[in-house]
C-alpha cells in the first residue's frame, strides 16, 4: 500500500491515495474478508460435528464351503468395530486399522462377530473355530470356520453386523462353489441366505451397484459440498453442465484405476486432499466470479475425489464374474447422484436471484448468498481436515 506524506504548515498529514485505497479497501474485497474471518468463527460451532463425512460401511464376507465345514472371510471397516464394539484401534484422522491395537483388541472384535454372525445346520448352530484377525488399510479382516455336526438340514448363514448401530447397515455375501461365485446383498430386513442356489444376474448386479453408487454420493458430505461450492457462482446452464462433465471423467478415470488396484494411494492421504479441494473452491468463490473456466479445475479435483469413491467400492467389493458391469454401474449410480444435487441447487440459486431482483431491482447473483454458502463450507473443509490429520 502507498502513503503520500504531506507537510501543511508545522503539521505532518498522512494519507492514502485515493486511487489504491479503492482498489484495496473496496466494498467487495471488505465483503470478502468479512465472510472469510466468519468462517473462520464458524469452526468452533462446528466442532460438535461429526468428523467422517460417511456413513457406516458395508461389510462383506466370502464363503467357502467344504462339505460340513465353512470357511467365512469377514471384512468390514475398523471404525464400524469401534462404534459396536466400544474398541479403539484406529489411526486419528485416517482410520487405518493399528496392527498392535487390533491384536489387543482380538477378544473384544471376535466377541462382537460372535454375537452377530452365525452359521447353521438345518435346526443346529455350527460351532465357529478360533477366529484370526488381521488389519488391512481402514478394514478388519477375519476368518473363521465353522464346522456343521448335523447331517439334516440346509446350510444358511446370518450376519446381523452394525445393525445395532446403524439400522441401514448392509452386508454383501459372496459365496464361492464350484461353478463360480455369487453374490447377495443382505440388511435388517434380510439377514439370512441359504448357501446353495443360483448367484445373482448381471442385471442384478447393476441394480445393486447403481443403487451404492447414488447412495454414496448423497451420504458422502465432502463431495456435496464440493459439488454446491463449485456451481454457486453460475447463472446459465452450460457452465454447469461443463463442470458436471468434467468431474464426472475425472472421478470415473481415478475411481476405476484404484478399484483394479492398478493406482492405489492411502486415505490417510485421499482424505485429507479432498478436505483441501473443498476449502479451495469455497475460497475461490470470495475473489473469483468466473464460473465459465471452473471446468478444468474440476476436472483436476475430480481425479482426486475418484480415489475416495473407490474407497467406497471397495468397502462393497467388486464381483469377481461382473467386475466390468459393477464397476460401470457404480460411476452411472455416482453419476445419477449428482445430477440430482445440481439440479435441487441450481433451481434454488436462480430462485435466490428473482427474489433479490424483485427487491433490489437489480441484475446477477445477491453476493451475500454466496458468500455465506461458501464460508459454511470452508469451515467444513477446514473442519474435515483438521480431524482427518490431527485430532482423533
Amino acid at each position: 500500500m502507498t502513503w503520500v506524506l504531506r507537510r501543511t504548515g508545522r503539521v505532518h498529514s498522512l494519507r492514502m491515495r485515493p486511487s489504491l485505497a479503492r482498489l484495496t479497501c473496496g466494498p467487495a474485497a471488505t465483503a470478502s474478508l468479512a465472510w472469510l474471518f466468519l468462517a473462520v468463527v464458524a469452526v468452533a460451532a462446528l466442532a460438535p460435528w461429526p468428523a467422517q463425512a460417511h456413513n457406516a460401511g458395508v461389510s462383506t464376507s466370502r464363503i467357502v464351503i467344504h462339505g460340513r465345514t465353512v470357511d467365512i472371510e469377514i471384512n468390514a471397516l475398523g471404525r464400524d468395530y469401534e462404534k459396536a464394539a466400544g474398541v479403539r484401534i484406529t489411526e486419528p484422522g485416517s482410520g487405518e486399522v493399528n496392527p498392535v491395537a487390533l491384536a489387543v483388541m482380538a477378544p473384544s472384535v471376535l466377541a462382537y462377530l460372535g454375537d452377530h454372525v452365525a452359521v447353521f445346520a438345518g435346526r443346529h448352530r455350527c460351532t465357529p473355530g478360533p477366529g484370526t484377525p488381521r488389519a488391512a488399510d481402514t478394514h478388519v479382516v477375519v476368518t473363521v470356520a465353522w464346522t456343521c455336526q448335523s447331517d439334516d438340514g440346509e446350510l444358511r448363514y446370518r450376519v446381523a453386523l452394525f445393525h445395532d448401530v446403524d439400522p441401514a447397515a448392509r452386508h454383501l455375501a459372496i459365496i464361492a462353489t464350484e461353478s463360480g461365485e455369487r453374490e447377495l446383498a443382505l440388511d435388517s430386513g434380510a439377514p439370512e441366505v441359504t448357501l446353495s442356489g443360483a448367484g445373482s444376474s448381471v442385471l442384478q448386479v447393476v441394480g445393486r451397484f447403481v443403487q451404492a453408487g447414488i447412495e454414496h454420493i448423497f451420504l458422502g458430505y465432502d463431495h456435496v459440498a464440493f459439488l454446491a461450492a463449485i456451481v454457486l457462482w453460475a447463472q446459465r446452464l452450460w457452465p454447469v453442465v461443463k463442470i458436471v462433465t468434467a468431474f464426472t471423467i475425472a472421478h470415473s478415470i481415478t475411481l476405476s484405476l484404484a478399484a483394479l488396484h492398478i493406482v492405489v494411494i492411502p486415505a490417510a492421504i485421499v482424505e485429507p486432499t479432498i478436505a483441501t479441494t473443498i476449502m479451495f473452491v469455497a475460497v475461490e468463490n470470495f475473489f473469483s466470479r468466473n464460473v465459465d473456466g471452473r471446468w478444468r479445475v474440476t476436472f483436476v479435483f475430480g481425479l482426486i475425489h475418484g480415489f475416495g469413491f473407490a474407497s467406497a467400492l471397495q468397502e462393497i467389493g467388486l464381483p469377481v464374474n461382473a467386475v466390468v458391469p459393477a464397476l460401470a454401474a457404480f460411476n452411472i449410480g455416482v453419476e445419477i447422484g449428482q445430477v440430482m444435487i445440481v439440479a435441487l441447487i441450481f433451481p434454488l440459486l436462480l430462485w435466490f436471484d428473482r427474489i433479490g431482483r424483485r427487491a433490489a431491482a437489480r441484475q446477477g447473483r445477491h453476493p451475500p448468498v454466496v458468500y455465506f454458502c461458501s464460508a459454511a463450507i470452508l469451515a467444513l473443509g477446514l473442519y474435515w481436515l483438521v480431524t482427518r490429520t490431527m485430532l482423533a
